[in-house]
């Protein structure tokens, strides 16, 4: 920049340069720009209004800065103490070539057009910061957090320039001491009449112990008594002693326009106010003289300049690269939070994400369906999930299982359940898992031989009923039938969704339980009587708008009570013996599903959605909204199928839940310790099957007398 020169006295005329500003956009502004452009922009590039702040009391050698923060997005937000605000618009793109070829031009032109109307229409007068004006052009990678910007600060030129004709001198050499004292005190009580933290241009009257300033609409009248003296003042970020800041620009307009009839010459305080160790200074200010041009402004706006230079000095863009100097953890939970939200832009513009981060998932198994289940549910960014698990980790797993490794199978193999949360927190610092390595008590598997293996039984009951309380969802996900049973009873008394998934060979079912109601909204037709089974399973009718209430669970299909299952059983017939890729599609869809539910505005009440439904309008945003998946790799088929809840379920029935609610572990290791039959029992199972077994032998005896009687050797009476 060149030097203004010139001799101190009014004869030598020197054209009067500006220092421009520099932009200051700290981390918290891109690290909003990234949030809001995430969950508010998304696609949309319309123009954004923005706020930053400028300050007038920086020492010497550090540019006149334009600082945008956090808060440039909120309008109301206060503006730090002894700062001017500057008001801008965000022009935010969508790609990068849109950056590099978005009219550079037409943007400064469009915003030097309102400065200028501004100033002839007088509102300028009435609100000066309609001079302070500036642009932001931004593109953000937010896959690689680079931010590129190219900031205006839009200035209005006169076409031959403004020239100084008293060289800028500092305050101290003009003022005297009391002058300066004055001064200051006449701009604080101005500021606090105003409610402002800075004012950007004021109209100043000295004489020798006194100094009057008033705002720039009060002009008329101001003046009266001074002659030809007139004093303006405006807040001045620049800190060199020979050139003032950018802001005076537009202003100088202003008083061309509005005053430059009557006024040759006018006399303008840069006014900087520094604190250095606590003591507050303004005598460092500059007041300098300059000329106005003779020549009055035509009705079309001045010609405009304003957009910052680059790092190197030429005219181009900035780039900030934010990856360099964030936290490994933080990047990873935005990097995660970024893939979910892209998929509100466009795809599903209605996900509500919160439901789905903020759900805490219990695992009950830690074996190939978990390890999957867990993987998909970090997908799908949930932070909170606990594993449950008592099986420490053999060489088969890693194959299958893909939380393990090799090194996890030495020395007898780690717990699951721990090795699985620690693993966990190695692929995503941002999910909090923790991991229980602990037996799950079972029908069929008795308790009772010893004191020890009871209380045991109850520390492992309460513990069970303590995590599926402080959870939101529960997946079963166990080898067996019988180790489901128990934390269905405790989830469907604590009211919680639980999805099941397992497998067959090549077969699955995934399906999530009937919600209970309320007990205060219990009714009683929340449960499937067995009296009308046999004429309602005929009509179709009787699976169409089922709520999620009257759904079944695992247990409802069952006439048969949960007991050892791996009694008397080959290798191949103990272990889950499925296809590959069977429980990464069971797991995936068990997800899915939990989603899905999540998604439907009435959770896990919500109508299942049956085969069916899939020619009809979706009930949510993803879709479906299942009762059971049931899938046959063989066919590479799913089919939706829909059941009822049953009232005399082993698991889910009021029988049961409230044997369960009045006598707690004492009914549970009644169900431990007996055969198959207490709970047949208990829930009319016997009942039904000696009704069906003498339905059948009447059956029976009714066929052979048609056959009878049908028979020629047959006579009456023999």
């Amino acid at each position: 920049m060149a030097a203004a020169g010139g001799d101190p006295g009014r004869a030598a005329l020197s054209a009067l340069q500006f220092a421009p500003f520099s932009s200051a956009l700290d981390a918290g502004f891109w690290h909003e720009l990234t949030q809001r452009k995430l969950n508010q922009y998304r696609l949309d590039e319309t123009p954004k209004a923005i706020k930053g702040y400028y300050y007038n009391g920086d020492p010497l050698g550090l540019p006149a800065r334009l600082t945008l923060e956090f808060s440039a997005f909120d309008m109301n937000a206060s503006i730090p103490a002894r700062c001017c605000p500057a008001f801008g618009t965000l022009y935010n793109t969508n790609t990068f070539e849109t950056f590099k070829s978005c009219d550079k031009k037409a943007l400064l032109d469009k915003e030097a057009n309102e400065i200028w109307e501004s100033i002839k229409s007088g509102a300028a007068l009435e609100n000066p910061m309609l001079l302070n004006r500036f642009l932001l052009l931004t593109f953000a990678d937010l896959k690689k957090y680079h931010f590129y910007y190219w900031f205006c600060y839009p200035a209005l030129c006169f076409p031959d320039g403004i020239h100084i004709t008293q060289k800028p001198v500092c305050l101290g050499d003009r003022f005297s001491l009391n002058q300066i004292e004055a001064l200051q005190k006449a701009y604080d009580d101005l500021c606090q009449e105003e409610g402002v933290t800075a004012l950007p241009y004021f109209l100043i009257k000295y004489h020798d112990n006194s100094v009057i300033i008033s705002l720039l609409k009060r002009w008329d009248g101001f003046f009266q008594d001074q002659g030809e003296k007139v004093t303006v003042g405006v807040y001045d970020p620049c800190n060199l002693s020979q050139y003032p800041g950018w802001p005076l620009r537009n202003f100088l307009i202003l008083a061309a326009h509005k005053w430059g009839s009557v006024l040759q010459r006018v006399e303008v305080l840069c006014f900087r106010d520094r604190t250095m160790q606590g003591v507050r200074d303004i005598s460092h200010s500059i007041i300098f003289e300059i000329k106005l041009p003779e020549t009055p402004l035509g009705p079309d706006c001045p010609k405009a300049v304003g957009w910052e230079k680059n790092q190197k000095g030429g005219m181009g863009p900035r780039m900030v690269n934010l990856s360099e100097c964030m936290d490994p953890k933080r990047l990873a939970e935005s990097s995660v939070d970024l893939n979910l939200k892209l998929m509100c832009w466009r795809l599903v513009p209605t996900l509500d994400l919160e439901k789905i981060v903020a759900a805490k998932c219990l695992l009950l198994g830690a074996g190939t369906l978990g390890c999957s289940v867990a993987r998909t549910l970090m997908g799908w960014g949930v932070r909170k999930i606990t594993f449950v698990d008592n099986a420490k980790i053999s060489y088969s797993n890693p194959v299958r299982q893909p939380l393990y490794e090799f090194e996890d199978c030495l020395s007898g193999g780690k717990p699951k359940a721990l090795a699985a949360a620690d693993r966990l927190q190695k692929i995503f610092p941002g999910v909090s898992s923790e991991g229980y390595n602990m037996s799950i008590p079972m029908p069929g598997h008795p308790v009772n031989f010893s004191e020890v293996t009871m209380a045991q039984a109850q520390k492992d009951v309460a513990k069970l009923e303590e995590l599926i309380d402080a959870h939101d969802v529960v997946f079963l996900l166990m080898d067996t039938r019988e180790s489901r049973w128990l934390p269905a009873v405790i989830a469907a008394s604590k009211r919680k969704l639980v999805i099941n998934a397992a497998l067959g060979f090549d077969t699955f079912v995934v399906m999530r339980h009937g919600l209970k109601k309320p007990k205060q909204q219990e009714s009683g037709d929340s449960h499937f009587s067995s009296a009308s089974a046999s004429s309602d399973l005929l009509g179709s009718s009787l699976f169409s708008n089922i709520p999620g209430y009257k759904l079944g669970c695992y247990f409802c299909n069952d006439v048969v009570a949960p007991g050892d299952s791996t009694r008397d059983r080959t290798l191949d017939q103990q272990c889950t013996v499925s296809r590959p890729g069977l429980a990464m599609v069971a797991g995936a869809l068990a997800v899915e599903l939990m989603v899905s539910v999540l998604q439907h505005p009435e959770g896990g009440y919500a109508v299942a959605s049956s085969s069916d439904d899939r020619m009809n309008e979706p009930p949510t945003s993803l879709g479906l909204v299942p009762h059971q998946i049931r899938g046959f790799l063989s066919r590479f088929d799913n089919v939706l199928p829909v059941s009822l809840a049953f009232d005399k379920c082993t698991a889910c029935s009021a029988k049961v839940l409230d044997q369960y609610e009045r006598e707690g572990f004492n009914f549970l290791a009644k169900v431990f310790n007996s055969s198959h039959s207490f709970l047949e029992d208990l829930t009319g199972l016997t009942l039904l099957h000696q009704e069906t077994q003498a339905a059948e032998n009447m059956q029976i005896f009714v066929g052979s007398m048609c056959a009878a009687s049908q028979d020629p050797t047959h006579r009456s009476g023999t």
